[in-house]
């Protein structure tokens, strides 16, 4: 499967697991089977993928680097129907792989960086960038962090009422992946538009 081989890239040349070739040999076959998509992912590859279980239910969380992301969403909704078919009622979900940079040290462990940390690179850029990664289809049109009296925080994430029927169902794996790779504890609802 030399097709399959050129889908995957691995950062720091790790080994390839079975789970990540057969998503490689599911993207190659796409390639070659439908005319629709082909040409958009022709130049397009993964760099990981891993397998999340959410509740009773599994799903793959497949990670691309963060400037085809952009072409990776155009052709997602088509992309993923078909990654899910493939691999038997799992839900998929594209994220893109980002690096959080370490906070700027004070005083005597100070070393000298040699550029300034950009938003992008930061805790919260990332975690906002995955949650949005996550619930793609759908918008994200408001947040509330919710502070109980014993200190643990809840995020509420709004999303778009008309994105409602297409991932509703999926809102229980968005918030046990985003858990597992995040931390954070997090609710989505559906709130109906004041206006």
């Amino acid at each position: 499967m030399p097709e399959a081989a050129s889908k995957i890239v691995k950062p720091d040349g790790k080994p390839v697991t079975d789970l990540e070739r057969q998503i490689a040999g599911a993207l190659a076959d796409l390639e070659h089977t439908s005319a629709d998509i082909k040409n958009q992912l022709r130049e397009l590859f993964i760099v990981g993928v891993k397998e999340v279980e959410a509740g009773n239910k599994k799903s793959v969380i497949v990670f691309v680097p963060v400037p085809q992301l952009k072409q990776f969403q155009k052709i997602q909704s088509r992309l993923v129907r078909e990654l899910e078919k493939k691999l038997g009622s799992k839900h998929v979900l594209i994220v893109a792989r980002r690096r959080i940079l370490p906070k700027p040290q004070r005083g005597t462990k100070r070393f000298q960086e040699k550029q300034k940390r950009p938003r992008s690179r930061t805790l919260t850029a990332v975690h906002e960038a995955i949650l949005n990664d996550i619930v793609f289809p759908a918008e994200i049109v408001g947040k509330r962090t919710r502070v109980k009296l014993d200190g643990k925080r809840i995020i509420k994430v709004h999303l778009d009422k008309s994105e409602q029927t297409n991932v509703e169902y999926k809102v229980d794996t968005f918030a046990s992946v985003y858990k597992q790779l995040t931390g954070k504890d997090v609710v989505f609802e559906f709130p109906t538009p004041l206006f």
